[in-house]
């Protein structure tokens, strides 16, 4: 079943319930009403007929008024205890049974029953002060009832155009819930089948929106995912092919005779440096996978920054020396970070070497804290980055000048990322590049 049919079933059965516990005790309130209503009636009606059964003028068409206003009443004398006036319809003896049944001086009378019908009864002391009579106005309960059933009727009437009107108001408003969900279910079948450029916006509103933007999001994430590893397997080929064709190419020329003394030794001394280059590789692809997977290669533990950055300096220092660059470090606020330290130490070195590298005399290292925040930057004096390929320094295979493998600074940024941390490359002051690790 549909879900806005679902949404419309249980909205209309909902008002349903709820109108009907509302009529149900409509009915029985009105139906009070009506017999407070006429007792009241009966009340005023009594009043005014106790000056006329006891007085000597006696209007010509009295009997005609209570036939038309089915009214009945008689007169009880306490102190004779018995009836000493009644209505010609009503009989004596069902008069007697009702004298012994009730209460007369009651104020609030039930209704009475002579064995077929109700009654509403109002009862009135005549004269008391004077007489002990009680006069009794009773009128059926038939016409109450009869009035409480048409007004009852009308009302049903009310009640059921306006469960149409909200049904159908119901049914649009479902069907404008319901619409961008379905649309949805589309985008999202499209996203299965990797149709990325056939995804259109939804106008929705509220949850529902944040939710089309979750899956535009989604999909243009899974876009670039994609075609980052359609270009990782691309450059991991092209990376691995070239090692391969030079030994491949050395060993034939080896085993055919045509390298011979030097070149021979000098295309083993190749291919074992393009093997090294090629376990290199494989190593970090290796690593990067694992990195990137739910694998237990990553140990946490606690080291000070200040560490951190020490074992960085003591590692760098050959290449930094071999190159004549001078390497700074300043740690203004040390800290205590939650990482694997070798991994860590590994990241730290893949950037201040690549820093080193591409520097002309200098490489500074600034570890700053502020807000909760902490910074480790590292500049250098170099040339600096190409701005149209810094959004895409730290993927896979991605060289700037003078590279090597092209996978260092992803590892680097798949550890920081691992360690709760993130890790941005922009224009340092020093002229060259600033990679910046903020945790």
């Amino acid at each position: 079943m549909r879900l806005q049919t679902q949404l419309t079933l249980a909205f209309t059965t909902l008002l349903v319930i709820t109108m009907t516990i509302v009529s149900i005790t409509i009915h029985s309130l009105l139906l009070n009403v009506l017999i407070r209503n006429e007792k009241a009636q009966l009340q005023d009606k009594g009043e005014i007929l106790s000056q006329f059964l006891f007085s000597e003028v006696m209007p010509s068409n009295f009997s005609h008024w209570l036939s038309d206003e089915e009214l009945y009443l008689f007169v009880y004398d306490r102190a004779l205890d018995r009836v000493v006036l009644y209505s010609s319809s009503l009989d004596i003896n069902v008069i007697h049974d009702w004298v012994n049944r009730y209460d007369l001086t009651r104020p609030d009378q039930p209704l009475w029953y002579d064995g077929e019908k109700q009654y509403v009864v109002s009862t009135i002391s005549v004269y008391p002060s004077l007489l002990d009579q009680e006069l009794v106005l009773i009128t059926p309960l038939d016409d109450i009832q009869e009035v409480q059933q048409i007004f009852f009727n009308r009302l049903m009437i009310v009640f059921l155009i306006g469960i149409l009107v909200i049904i159908l108001l119901t049914h649009y408003l479902t069907h404008r819930l319901v619409t961008p969900l379905t649309q949805l279910k589309y985008q999202l079948k499209r996203i299965e089948n990797r149709q990325f450029d056939d995804i259109i916006r939804i106008k929705a509103t509220g949850e529902i929106k944040e939710v089309e933007k979750s899956v535009i999001d989604m999909a243009n994430e899974l876009q670039r995912y994609m075609k980052t590893q359609q270009q990782f397997f691309q450059n991991a080929s092209h990376e691995l092919k070239t090692p391969m064709m030079t030994i491949q190419g050395y060993a034939e020329g080896i085993k055919d005779g045509i390298f011979e003394g030097e070149d021979a030794e000098r295309g083993l001394e190749i291919i074992v440096a393009e093997i090294k280059r090629l376990k290199k590789i494989i190593s970090e692809m290796i690593l990067l996978a694992k990195l990137d997977s739910k694998e237990t290669v990553y140990h946490e533990g606690n080291i000070y920054v200040s560490e951190l950055v020490q074992s960085t300096m003591d590692r760098t220092f050959p290449i930094a020396r071999e190159r004549g660059i001078s390497v700074k470090y300043q740690v203004t606020d040390d800290a205590v970070l939650r990482v694997d330290q070798e991994k860590m130490l590994q990241a730290m070195l893949n950037i201040v070497t690549n820093a080193i590298r591409h520097a002309r005399e200098q490489v500074v290292i600034d570890v700053v804290r502020s807000n909760q925040r902490l910074e480790i930057m590292i500049d250098d004096d170099g040339k600096g980055i190409d701005h149209t390929i810094m959004p895409h320094l730290f993927d896979r295979f991605i060289k700037g000048k003078d590279g090597e493998t092209g996978l260092g600074l992803a590892i680097s940024r798949a550890i920081i990322e691992r360690s709760n941390g993130t890790i941005r490359v922009e224009d340092s002051p020093l002229g060259g590049a600033r990679f910046v690790i903020t945790f």
